[in-house]
């Protein structure tokens, strides 16, 4: 496309749209006569009406959305706000992708001198079938923008959930709903233990007790079953008793509600002026009572929870400074410190919940698994810091020409003569020229050859969102030159580095 005509984005599908919107306007319509002429909105004829009018008000702000670029600058427009941008307040523009249920959504994001970053509503890419379309706009624009103003990066960068230049507010506030909710099962575990330990306590009610006190007494009363309710999955179960009686229904679980029939004698415990207990000949139902190591569990599984966000708003703060596009280490050895922890952490809640450096072992207990915890955190703080090309190139030990193969996990992430369709998974290197394998090894069966001769390495970079999701995090990137064609080849860094230095081995020297 020529860099001076003007690039326009419209809706796919206006005519479809506008036939909606028009179809929406006689709906407002009929519901007003119907409205009108019965009197009532509370009208089936009317909610339909009004139903299609929200269609159509959805429609029309989708057919008005225009965005148009040219040697000016970049206007968008909708139903409810116009925005126009010069070239020189735009230092890029980006892909943004949105995740759906089952699908990527592709936008373009619009990173600003300022600091801002807006979003334009188009050109939209929901699908594999209209990426190129959504690929060629953008192109255009890009083109336009290297035309007339001045962009910060050469390629297109791509913000993806795994990079640096996506925001952490989803993460923090999941992280403090979980707090909150720990916080919360903390907060009543006292009052559960002390409850549990009371229902222990409880004895059959004497005859002279006082009054006031025989709500804490246990005491029991014949009854006979009426009838059972047994509810579905959301719903609940009942069991109905005869004879009026202070208790005429009582909610129980699903198998309770089985276990009793019509028509049984059974014998009802009650404390506190409820029944807790349901004793029949055949089954025996009790009101199961949480006690305080429960609760404490709960609330230390949702503090270890809210670790997981937590760790990932650190990760991207660690990683502030890195280009917007580039990919964040995973938090997963976080993850594991969690699970760690919970592993020494949950017993300890459960059998200690109140005091939980009451004695000698439960002081050890916790001593010795905080030390535990401590030292996973600074392995996964470690693992997750953030390695420069520079820095693996540094590493990772030498391979000597008559060394046995060894095979290095590494990808060609374009298709080639020797990486057809990406069937190659690991990089054999050692006793014979450097080649791709489908496989890890032994032998170099299926094997293909790399021409390194045609090879040029250009740089080595950290893996970025537009290098795909199935790069891992922690790999790097080198960018090849294939006698004229840019070649990517992703691998760990140490490994990249000793592949480099066999590439660059392998070619002939002038």
């Amino acid at each position: 496309m020529n860099d001076d005509r003007e690039v326009i984005c419209r809706p796919l599908g206006r005519r479809a749209l506008w036939c909606l919107v028009a179809l929406g306007a006689a709906g407002v319509g009929s519901a007003a006569v119907r409205a009108v002429y019965r009197g009532t909105l509370l009208d089936v004829w009317v909610g339909l009406g009004l139903l299609l009018a929200l269609l159509g008000l959805v429609c029309l702000y989708a057919a008005t959305v225009r965005v148009s670029a040219d040697a000016d600058g970049l206007r968008s427009r909708t139903l409810l706000r116009r925005r126009n941008l010069a070239w020189s307040d735009i230092a890029d523009l980006r892909v943004y992708i949105q995740y759906g249920r089952n699908q990527e959504i592709h936008r373009v994001s619009v990173l600003l001198r300022d600091g801002r970053t807006p979003r334009l509503p188009l050109p939209l890419s929901g699908s594999c079938d209209d990426r190129p379309e959504f690929d060629a706009r953008l192109d255009a624009l890009r083109a336009l923008h290297r035309r007339h103003g001045d962009p910060e990066t050469s390629h297109v960068p791509v913000l993806s959930y795994r990079t640096a230049g996506r925001g952490s507010a989803v993460a923090a506030v999941l992280c403090v709903l979980l707090l909150a909710g720990a916080g919360l099962a903390a907060w009543f575990v006292p009052v559960a233990a002390s409850e549990k330990q009371a229902w222990t306590a409880a004895a059959l009610r004497a005859a002279g007790a006082p009054a006031a006190e025989r709500g804490e007494c246990l005491s029991t009363q014949p009854a006979v079953i009426a009838r059972t309710e047994v509810g579905g999955l959301r719903q609940s179960s009942r069991l109905h008793f005869a004879d009026g009686g202070p208790f005429e229904r009582l909610g129980v679980s699903q198998d309770a509600a089985r276990g009793f029939e019509p028509g049984d004698r059974v014998e009802l415990t009650v404390w506190r002026h409820q029944v807790r207990e349901v004793t029949g000949e055949h089954h025996v139902w009790r009101e199961h009572f949480p006690g305080g190591g429960e609760l404490a569990v709960i609330a230390a599984g949702l503090a270890l929870g809210a670790g997981y966000p937590a760790a990932r708003v650190l990760i991207r703060r660690r990683g502030r400074r890195l280009p917007d596009d580039e990919v964040l280490p995973s938090a997963l050895p976080f993850a594991g410190a969690l699970v760690g922890t919970a592993v020494w952490l949950l017993p300890l809640c459960y059998l200690h919940p109140t005091d939980p450096l009451g004695s000698t072992v439960t002081v050890a207990w916790t001593a010795s698994g905080a030390v535990a915890t401590l030292g996973m955190s600074a392995w996964a703080w470690y693992a997750t810091r953030v390695r420069t090309p520079g820095n693996a190139a540094a590493s990772g030990d030498e391979l000597s020409p008559d060394e046995a193969d060894r095979f290095l996990a590494a990808r060609f992430l374009e298709h080639t003569d020797y990486n057809p369709n990406g069937f190659g998974s690991h990089i054999v290197l050692g006793d014979g020229p450097p080649a791709v394998t489908p496989h890890p090894g032994p032998g170099r069966f299926a094997a293909r050859r790399i021409p390194v001769e045609r090879l040029t390495v250009s740089c080595v970079r950290r893996a970025r969102g537009g290098d795909g999701d199935t790069v891992d995090r922690s790999w790097h990137i080198a960018e090849l030159d294939d006698a004229g064609r840019p070649v990517r080849l992703a691998a760990a860094p140490d490994d990249l580095a000793r592949i480099v230095r066999a590439l660059d081995a392998g070619r002939p020297r002038p």
